[in-house]
């Protein structure tokens, strides 16, 4: 679970994040909003959740040596 903040409406909800996929389209509860990525952004998480998503966190903390 990560917390989305909508930026068309500044509602917050927490949302189940999969552990091996990214979330392109997303709902806000507050005002029926469709949320998208920014550029640049592989999800909705990554946009404007608390945290990136599993995968991206993954790949951050995946050793490069």
């Amino acid at each position: 679970m990560a917390r989305l903040a909508c930026p068309l409406c500044g509602h917050g909800q927490e949302a189940e994040t999969p552990a091996d996929a990214c979330i392109y389209f997303f709902e806000c509860a507050g005002c029926g909003g469709l949320l998208k990525p920014r550029a640049g952004d592989c999800c909705v998480f990554c946009s404007y959740g608390e945290r990136p998503c599993p995968p991206k966190e993954a790949e951050a903390t995946a050793c490069s040596c």
